[in-house]
This record gives C-alpha cells, sequence and structure tokens, in this order.
C-alpha cells in the first residue's frame, strides 16, 4: 500500500500517520522529519535547509526528490509506505510517479487556516525522540513533559505565527494543486479536519479497508 498523506501544517497528518502505521505495518516517510533530523546533527544538508525551514519556505525539488528516492529503497518500505510531507507540488508528484508508479489512496486532510494558525503556536516537539504534541488537541499527560521518555518538551523555531503564515501561504499557493492532480487520478480522499482526531482516523480507516 502506497499512501500520501496532504494537509496544511498543523493538519493532523502525523497524528493520522501513526494510526496508518500501527495498523497496516507501512514504513512512515516524513521529509520534514528527515530534514529536522539532519538540521540537528548540524550535516552539510542540515546547515543548507536550516534557514530555509526556519523561514517557512520550501526545500528545492531536486533536493527533496534525491532524498525520497534514496528512502524508499529501505527495507522497510517492501511492505508499503505513507508518505507525509511530499510531495508538495505537482512537480514533485510527477516525479513520485515516475519513481514508483501511482499511489494506492491521497488523503487529503482540510483544515481553514484560523484554526491551524492556533495549532501551530500549541504544537511541542520532544527534542529527543522526536514525539510530538498539541497543547490543544494532543496534550502530553504531564504539561511540558514528553509521555514517551520523559524529556522536557520545546517549540519549533517555525511553530511562530509569523513563520506559519508564511507555511500556509506557501501551502496554499504550491501545495494545493496537488488536490486537483491527484483527483483527476481517482486516487483522492477528502477528509474534514475538524471531526476530531478519532472520527477522522474512522474514516480513512473506511475508506482503505482491512
Amino acid at each position: 500500500m502506497k499512501l500520501v498523506l496532504i494537509g496544511a501544517p498543523a493538519a493532523g497528518k502525523g497524528t493520522q500517520a501513526r494510526k496508518l502505521i500501527e495498523k497496516y505495518h507501512l514504513a512512515y516517510i516524513s521529509t520534514g522529519d528527515m530534514l529536522r533530523e539532519e538540521v540537528a546533527k548540524g550535516t552539510e544538508l542540515g546547515l543548507k535547509v536550516k534557514s530555509i525551514m526556519a523561514s517557512g519556505s520550501l526545500v528545492s525539488d531536486d533536493l527533496i526528490i534525491a532524498i525520497v528516492k534514496e528512502r524508499i529503497k529501505a527495507d522497510d518500505c517492501k511492505n508499503g509506505f505513507i508518505l507525509d510531507g511530499f510531495p508538495r507540488t505537482v512537480v514533485q508528484a510527477e516525479k513520485l510517479d515516475e519513481l514508483i508508479g501511482s499511489v494506492d489512496t491521497t488523503i487529503y486532510i482540510k483544515c481553514p487556516d484560523d484554526v491551524l494558525l492556533k495549532r501551530i503556536t500549541a504544537r511541542q516537539t520532544c527534542p529527543k525522540c522526536g514525539a510530538t504534541y498539541n497543547k490543544i488537541s494532543v496534550p502530553s499527560k504531564v504539561a511540558g513533559i514528553c509521555d514517551v521518555c520523559g524529556t522536557k518538551l520545546v517549540q519549533r523555531k517555525d511553530d511562530t505565527i509569523e513563520a506559519g503564515k508564511a507555511r500556509l501561504a506557501t501551502f496554499h499557493q504550491q501545495s494545493e494543486p496537488l488536490v486537483a492532480y491527484y483527483k483527476a487520478q481517482g486516487k483522492l480522499f477528502e477528509v474534514d479536519g475538524l471531526m476530531g482526531l478519532d472520527n477522522i482516523t474512522k474514516a480513512i480507516f473506511a475508506r482503505l479497508g482491512e
């Protein structure tokens, strides 16, 4: 099973991806996580993308495609995978089709901008294990502390109002055409991001089947 998750920042893609991984035993490929890992390591790639990510802009197509091409060769992708954060543009989607053939389903979690901005500024991340939380919708059991490893949670530098607005504007301009692209292929499943986490999960499972 080859799935693509589409949604603006804070739409809930990561949360739903975890549910899908658990049920269907798929590999999770988040280009955002991979890039942030490189930034944390201070690699050449990390230094290159650090300023781009902080401003809310997108990394170049060639760079992202090269990263994804290598990632899908891994053994854990043999049973299928979920792509989160890629493709972001129609050009990237076309390149993906060249790499793997068409995807099975593209899940688009749609949510209003005002709600997304509130979620963005409420997001928290564990710097140690990478677990993500949201003070509004998915809070940690103990405020400010990771449920998984007990580390103090932090806010990413790109989870500010200014960067959030820039990221949403970029999403609308460059990523929303993906909806039309996958709809034309008959691969699109649109779900209301305001339904609540459990209802969104149930709707996706119903679409994908057992």
